[in-house]
């Protein structure tokens, strides 16, 4: 049971919060979308992905087992190979993502007209 009340969701500790910030980092819903048909091995990560380096796909894999959504595994062969899978954990978060990308399907028309509609100077905040 957690302490924290309805009022407290983004708090900088709460655990919702820290959920949050977790996933909307640029690069974990694209890895995760990545993974959620079966293990994948990095390089094949790599090529489904696209426009990711392999120092920040392994960067984001690593933050996503330390937060307990992605399992890593090393077979014992040669040549070495790992793949890498959801966690049950990780599992959960396939269906948000399916709705989150249809979202953007159905509205990224929209997104780029209002992005074209106010192309002038964006004005500094701070």
């Amino acid at each position: 049971m957690s302490d924290y009340g309805p009022g407290d969701l983004f708090l900088a500790d709460c655990p919702a919060r820290l959920a949050v910030d977790l996933i909307a980092d640029k690069w974990t819903v694209v890895v995760l979308s990545g993974l959620s048909k079966g293990p994948v091995r990095h390089g094949d990560l790599i090529d489904l992905i696209g426009g990711i380096s392999r120092k920040m796909l392994t960067q984001t894999l690593r933050r996503l087992e330390v937060h307990g959504l992605v399992r890593r595994h090393a077979y014992a062969e040669v040549p070495h190979r790992v793949e890498y899978e959801l966690t049950p954990l990780g599992a959960t978060l396939i269906e948000p993502i399916h709705v989150l990308t249809e979202w953007a399907r159905a509205n990224g028309d929209a997104v780029l007209d209002a992005l074209d509609a106010n192309s002038g100077p964006v004005a500094q905040h701070g």
